[in-house]
């Protein structure tokens, strides 16, 4: 393991890019980067970059992903620039003949602003539905939207009652639920899942198909924040609802696995959500799959950051010291800019994916 696991750990999104490239050519492995037609808050070069080791038709293939929400590839990105430069992970996975794929900043429009959502406002895990079919409804979101991003901010006092009489009522759970699960009738709303498939999306759907379409078993860990005691990681399974995927999940990474479909997680159950791209596009492969999801700040906290996130990119105009104001925020909210926090966090990542890595291997 590397003498400073928190040397991969960034600032801004180019130096989290200028990183793993960095830690990708030391490990000897190439990065190929599928450039994004935006650019970033600096004007910088947006991309999905991936850099995988192992050959391209390995049976066993282990993925690690970075910024699915934007701001959370703080986080991601310095979980794998550390495993990156860990020569002992990375003789384990050869040893046990796994490939592994690491995907830096799935949404790199939103880590470059420090935004949750992509450019076109879409949250990417919930961007997964069938757009053929009837869009899942959220009625609860309804009710509640207008109280989450009124017309003035900070909120009236009345505005903030209302809400919380509507908590009060319903509970918070359902708040929860209501807010997070995602919603396909306001474009300009929170947990936003789209109403057709995002740059990101269509990216990332390609490089699966190149990447992951030969193995026969495929684990993902993909890197989040934002829900969870400050610090601990949470492992979410993120797979179908069916007793011989929790099963496999839990034998790999331990009877702590949670599930949205139990009622286990701290995660309600959600709408259109990524995972389900690696059995669509990859059915060759037996898959088994976690979201690894770090505590920051309390949840109360994390809403409001979202909710002021979303007023301001709703209100050009407003003043841009407040702006900036609530994009650091919003980077506080999912990222803990401690070395105590940045070493807890590598040190569960590496050895959840050494686990994967003994999984695939056996």
């Amino acid at each position: 393991m590397s003498s400073d696991p928190c040397a991969g750990f960034a600032t801004s999104y180019a130096q989290a890019r200028q990183r793993f490239i960095a830690a990708a050519d030391a490990a000897g492995l190439d990065v190929h980067g599928h450039v994004h037609p935006m650019l970033g808050i600096d004007g910088e070069t947006l991309a999905l970059d991936i850099a995988r080791s192992g050959p391209a038709d390995a049976a066993a293939l282990l993925i690690l992903s970075s910024g699915c929400h934007g701001v959370e590839g703080y986080c991601g990105s310095g979980v794998q620039n550390a495993l990156l430069a860990d020569a002992e992970f990375g003789a384990a996975a050869r040893r046990a003949g796994v490939a592994v794929l690491h995907l830096h900043a799935l949404n790199p429009y939103g880590f470059s602003w420090s935004r949750r959502v992509t450019q076109e406002n879409v949250d990417l895990n919930r961007n997964w539905p069938d757009f053929g079919a009837p869009l899942p409804r959220n009625p609860a979101y309804d009710e509640i939207e207008h109280w989450l991003l009124p017309a003035h901010w900070p909120p009236s006092p009345e505005v903030e009652a209302g809400l919380q009489a509507w908590i009060a009522q319903h509970g918070v759970a359902a708040f929860q639920a209501a807010l997070s699960q995602g919603q396909y009738a306001h474009p300009e709303g929170l947990f936003y899942g789209g109403h057709d498939p995002t740059w990101s999306r269509q990216t990332l759907s390609h490089v699966l198909q190149e990447q992951a379409g030969r193995c026969r078993r495929l684990a993902w860990i993909d890197l989040h924040t934002g829900l969870g005691p400050c610090g601990h990681g949470e492992r979410i399974l993120a797979g179908p609802d069916d007793a011989e995927t929790l099963a496999r999940a839990r034998a790999w990474w331990g009877p702590q696995v949670t599930s949205i479909h139990d009622g286990s997680s701290t995660s309600p159950p959600l709408a259109g959500m990524m995972w389900t791209a690696a059995p669509a596009l990859c059915p060759q492969a037996e898959y088994t799959g976690i979201a690894l999801e770090f505590g920051t700040l309390p949840l109360q906290a994390c809403w409001q950051a979202l909710r002021e996130d979303q007023w301001f990119e709703l209100h050009p105009d407003a003043d841009p010291r407040r702006r900036e104001a609530a994009r650091r925020r919003m980077r506080e909210a999912f990222y803990v800019e401690t070395d105590d926090w940045e070493r807890r966090i590598v040190a569960q990542s590496r050895e959840a994916a050494l686990q994967a890595l003994a999984g695939l291997a056996a």
